[in-house]
């Protein structure tokens, strides 16, 4: 099974900038559908975009769109997420997962914790 490793996640005021990044090992993301995922205590894990590597097709949450922004390098395997305008409501701790039509989400980083400060 592809393992994916986080980076990225910190402090930062609203109105703010962060990029975080997920990179494969073990397998590539060339076949699969990979995402952001966020969660707060008490709240169920949010869906909040995904991107088929493939042919870079993307799916955004109305509650990110024009603010976050979804990416990959395909010579380094990596993924990004490219976050702007940050709001205290955004804090919360961020997920990348991998996942396909047949099997669902089936792998998942660590997560990486985000503060937004008002």
């Amino acid at each position: 099974q592809v393992q994916l490793v986080e980076s990225g996640g910190g402090l930062v005021q609203a109105g703010g900038s962060l990029r975080l990044s997920c990179a494969a090992s073990g397998r590539t993301f060339s076949s699969y559908v990979v995402a952001w995922f966020r969660q707060t205590p008490g709240k169920e894990r949010e869906l909040l975009t995904r991107i088929r590597w493939s042919d870079g097709t993307t799916y955004y949450a109305d509650s990110v769109k024009g603010r976050f922004t979804i990416s990959r390098d395909n010579a380094n395997n990596t993924l990004y997420l490219q976050m702007n305008s940050l709001k205290p409501e955004d804090t919360a701790v961020y997920y990348c997962a991998l996942g396909n039509s047949a099997s669902g989400w089936h792998s998942w980083g660590q997560g990486t914790q985000v503060t937004v400060s008002s």
